[in-house]
């Protein structure tokens, strides 16, 4: 995917880049490859890749103006949740990490991006949750667990009336059907779903989760129970 592409892929979206926005991707690219080389953060850093199955697939998520407090669970090396503060740079987000060299190589971007209303954190997802339950207007994850175990381990950081944002690949639709029981006892119900496509052509299904009611204290549980006795 070239530049040019990716620009007018976004057009074709009603997502318009500044010349600062498309700047910070290109230095996210550069620095992304460049430290990629001393810690293993991606197998993807070619520039072209790193736009089509990184930036672009980070902001097919989007299809509504995003505005106030977003998490992104198990972020990696910052998709989607950096991508996303830098092309809507209003809004808050928290990158929730696990692995530590991953946290420094984050805030090492935040700072040469001069990001403002971004914050790292080294934690589990469901850790994090049960200190901040349904504080926040979005949550999303990326490549994280399977979906019924990931609505567990994130649902509860979304407040009533904000929305948990899955990204899938192409089993997406039958994952979300799997779900279905933990999507109701987490307290959401899908607004809707729709399948995308990154440049390329790999397929994309992505479901918008809107809570609509608390969800029980009981949830979530440590990971392994998650993990060993899926909802």
């Amino acid at each position: 995917m070239l530049l040019s592409q990716f620009i007018q892929q976004l057009n074709n979206r009603n997502i318009n880049l500044t010349d600062e926005m498309i700047e910070q991707l290109n230095e996210y690219a550069a620095y992304l490859k460049e430290y990629n080389e001393k810690v293993n953060l991606t197998a993807i850093t070619e520039y072209e890749e790193v736009l089509d199955k990184h930036f672009y697939d980070s902001l097919l998520l989007v299809d509504r103006k995003i505005e106030g407090t977003l998490v992104d669970v198990g972020t990696g090396a910052g998709f989607p949740g950096l991508v996303l503060k830098i092309v809507f740079p209003d809004l808050k987000v928290i990158l929730i990490e696990p692995i530590k060299k991953r946290c420094i190589f984050l805030n090492s971007l935040i700072d040469r991006l001069a990001l403002k209303d971004i914050e790292v954190i080294n934690d589990r997802g469901e850790d994090y949750c049960l200190k901040h339950r349904e504080q926040y207007d979005y949550v999303t994850a990326r490549a994280v667990s399977n979906l019924n175990n990931l609505i567990e381990i994130c649902g509860a950081l979304v407040k009533v009336d904000g929305y948990f944002i899955c990204l899938r690949g192409k089993n997406g639709k039958q994952e979300l059907a799997d779900a279905s029981k933990a999507i109701d006892i987490m307290g959401f119900s899908i607004e809707n779903s729709r399948i995308d496509y990154l440049f390329n052509g790999d397929e994309r299904y992505i479901s918008y989760l809107k809570k609509i009611k608390k969800t029980p204290t009981t949830y979530p549980r440590k990971y392994n129970i998650i993990k060993r006795n899926p909802l």
